[in-house]
């Protein structure tokens, strides 16, 4: 496994939390009010809930009318004379979007990553994407899709593997843990908690730490496609603590 665990520190895994772009429906300006109100009426809940509270509770998911609170990214290295594999963590969170992003964008122009994520492709890239234009920044080339040829799009997602070419079939991350016995990412909060977590009780520390959870998951799923144990040991290295190298990946 020496050969593949050393090609394992070209991909980066990684998982977005997002909310609301703003508290309240309220606080969106006169036009995105009326916008939503259009989107709420095509929701399921539209017939139980007025707007406002389907724009808490589902805004967030959309990148027209939500924001990126949190990227948190993992990548493996390997030390051949050691046999040491080790996994650093990062998360990127921010005063503004615009910084946070920009942030992430730097990462992303360090090396050719290979990205992987849970639904990457069908939630995580193209939220990114429309959010970095939203906030009129540059696009870096591992997120130029427009023209690309599938076979030259790096992007791994756990999810469309999983499928098998099966497309109608959605497999949470949280089964695909509990089926390969990893052990889940879903301990203080989960993802339909987030945005109350982060309005109503500032915890974005708490949001940071479950998004890195859900990091290592997709990680360790992915090794298990590879016929690896779901609790394969590795050393996990958290670049947010303090002290810890904050430099991701070489360049």
């Amino acid at each position: 496994m020496t050969g593949f665990f050393e090609q394992l520190s070209d991909i980066l895994f990684l998982d977005i939390e997002t909310i609301s772009g703003s508290k309240s429906l309220e606080e969106l300006p006169p036009r995105m009010q009326e916008e939503w109100k259009k989107k709420a009426q095509h929701l399921p809940q539209r017939e139980k809930k007025e707007p406002e509270a389907l724009y808490f509770e589902k805004a967030g998911i959309y990148a027209e009318f939500g924001r990126v609170i949190c990227i948190g990214v993992g990548y493996f290295t390997y030390r051949k004379e050691d046999d040491l594999l080790q996994f650093r963590t990062k998360s990127f969170a921010a005063e503004t979007e615009h910084e946070l992003l920009w942030t992430f964008r730097e990462l992303l122009c360090k090396r050719e990553w290979t990205l992987c994520a849970h639904n990457g492709k069908e939630f995580d890239i193209p939220y990114l994407c429309r959010r970095m234009l939203v906030n009129r920044i540059p696009l870096p080339d591992v997120l130029q899709l427009a023209g690309k040829r599938p076979w030259e799009i790096r992007h791994l997602d756990t999810l469309e593997l999983w499928k098998f070419g099966d497309y109608k079939h959605y497999t949470r991350l949280d089964l695909l843990a509990a089926l390969f016995d990893i052990p889940s990412s879903k301990e203080g909060i989960d993802g339909s908690e987030v945005n109350a977590t982060y309005y109503h009780a500032d915890g974005l520390d708490k949001i940071r730490n479950y998004c890195l959870r859900d990091v290592e998951v997709t990680a360790r799923i992915y090794l298990a496609y590879q016929g690896l144990p779901g609790n394969l040991e590795f050393d996990r290295i958290n670049l947010d603590r303090e002290g810890a190298d904050d430099t991701p990946a070489p360049e």
